[in-house]
């Protein structure tokens, strides 16, 4: 079962998407690449940290290939491991579109273990006023829209409650 958990920031996505794991042996695969100067992301990463089960396994790896392989695997977040992909082709102010999201959609349609992706819902906030911002927004968008296609359910998790939208 491959399930995505979208909501936005402190929402609790993350919470639930670990609660639908707690008791299974999980491979986290931690997308985001904290930067040296930056305390406040460094906390937030800190207190995702506490809260993972002991027997979890903790990878910092692209995610789509850490899906080649299978075994119980959470993914947080869609939205730093796409970070990640425009950092990498510094395409911040490249056209929407230009980044290819296919390897991720066809590593998540294509495993056949438990999965569960985290990932932010923009659509709900305020249009941003930069270029990336609009930017992110746009593909994170069209990303949570692939993945929501080839997951066998998907939560949207407000204020800590989740509500299901598939399956």
């Amino acid at each position: 079962m491959r399930t995505l958990v979208l909501g936005g920031i402190r929402s609790g996505k993350s919470e639930y998407a670990e609660s639908l794991l707690r008791d299974i042996p999980t491979r986290y695969i931690a997308t985001a690449r904290p930067a040296a100067d930056d305390a406040d992301f460094a906390a937030r990463i800190a207190a995702h940290a506490s809260r993972r089960p002991k027997g979890w396994t903790v990878h910092e790896s692209d995610a789509a290939t850490a899906l080649a392989t299978g075994g119980a695997t959470l993914v947080d977040d869609v939205g730093g491991w796409l970070v990640s992909r425009i950092d990498d082709e510094d395409a911040w102010e490249a056209p929407v579109g230009t980044v290819d999201m296919t390897p991720l959609v066809t590593a998540v349609s294509g495993f056949g273990d438990r999965l569960v992706l985290v990932s932010t819902e923009v659509g709900l906030g305020v249009l941003p006023a930069t270029t990336s911002g609009r930017l992110f927004c746009d593909e994170v968008g069209a990303l949570n829209q692939r993945l929501a296609a080839v997951c066998d359910e998907v939560v949207l998790v407000v204020a800590g409650l989740p509500l299901r939208l598939k399956g």
